[in-house]
């Protein structure tokens, strides 16, 4: 180490695990993470942002995710027969803006009905929710969970933006006789075989035949944290927005992790433990399947660029713009190119809905 070099304490509470053996990349990411004290999402300052941060999301560009979000809540507040009381419960919820662009975006009695739950332990997280929140916290139309407490039985919608692609996530790669996970040695990341016990029956039952060179990622915490939101909503909406894919996708493109860090974006998720934003694409297939397991249907997942262009009113938007100042006229006009044009941030995310209960 050279001299004044800092010392990266999760590259020292790993050093004694690699002289022992390979580490799997998933139980690197996890710990990069998650650790309790110098986990990346455990950090008291938060990365989300431009200059000086390490990426940005579609929240950093304005408020039309959260407007259409509160149109599709709406329409499900609608279908269940308007109950008095509609929970909208966000995992993963990060700075909360997402629910303020919620429910600034409300109005009428669908508004009175709609309680917003922030549910993210990460400090950094919970003290920008509790700026962007501020007024509907103290008016009783959000709250605060945490979670490790557990969840009440709710009628309304779970919904999350980001939240399953930053679950630790395994690779592994087809080399035409054997399956090969990555993982991390003493001399660097480098793949080993491995029997990949159900993500390797997964895989096979997503395409016609394996190719040298087919790969995806494994995601061991999915169907729990899939069936603890899910059994908790006794009717309502299931909306994901995430980076994925469909599964026959994912292992033809040979699916793997990502390291994002001052707005770069490689593949070195060895590096940098804890001080750089990890991540995976999302097995949609997958996702829909555990979903349809926990009872819910009417499951289907299309292009974020799609599901805007299909469930916002962008023609009486457009109108309604038009009396704004130029400037406010040009940022939404911004905001809603970025989500709708192709090859643009509306089209590498995806967004999938389900359905649970009973309509009313």
């Amino acid at each position: 180490m050279a001299p004044g070099e800092e010392v990266n304490p999760l590259n020292e509470l790993l050093q004694p695990r690699l002289n022992e053996g390979a580490v799997p990349a998933a139980e690197v990411m996890a710990l990069g993470l998650y650790h309790p004290q110098h986990g990346y999402y455990r950090r008291k300052e938060g990365p989300w942002g431009f200059a000086g941060k390490d990426y940005y999301t579609a929240l950093d560009l304005g408020p039309l995710l959260g407007q259409t979000l509160a149109l599709r809540l709406e329409a499900a507040w609608e279908r269940l027969g308007r109950p008095a009381r509609f929970t909208a419960l966000e995992p993963g919820a990060g700075r909360g803006w997402l629910g303020r662009d919620l429910l600034n975006a409300v109005s009428g009695p669908f508004a009175e009905a709609l309680i917003y739950v922030h549910r993210d332990d990460n400090p950094a997280a919970r003290h920008a929710a509790e700026a962007a929140l501020a007024p509907f916290l103290q008016a009783n139309r959000a709250r605060f969970a945490s979670e490790t407490d557990p969840l009440e039985p709710f009628t309304g919608c779970v919904f999350s933006n980001e939240l399953f692609d930053a679950l630790p996530a395994q690779p592994w790669r087809w080399n035409g006789e054997q399956w090969a996970r990555e993982v991390l040695a003493a001399s660097g990341p480098e793949w080993q075989a491995a029997d990949p016990g159900e993500a390797g029956v997964w895989f096979a039952a997503q395409t016609d035949g394996l190719e040298p060179g087919d790969g995806s990622i494994w995601c061991e915490a999915l169907p729990g944290l899939v069936r603890e939101l899910s059994r908790a909503l006794e009717a309502g909406l299931f909306l994901a927005v995430d980076y994925g894919e469909s599964a026959d996708r994912l292992l033809a493109k040979g699916a793997d992790l990502r390291r994002f860090k001052a707005h770069g974006v490689d593949g070195l998720w060895h590096e940098d433990l804890g001080e750089a934003d990890l991540t995976s694409d999302v097995d949609f297939t997958r996702l829909a399947h555990v979903l349809e397991g926990e009872g819910l249907t009417s499951l289907s997942h299309m292009e974020l660029s799609r599901w805007i262009r299909t469930h916002a009113p962008l023609d009486a938007w457009g109108a309604q713009w038009m009396g704004l100042p130029a400037p406010d006229r040009m940022k939404r006009t911004e905001n809603l190119l970025q989500l709708t044009l192709p090859g643009m941030m509306g089209s590498r995310f995806r967004v999938l809905e389900g359905w649970k209960g009973n309509e009313g």
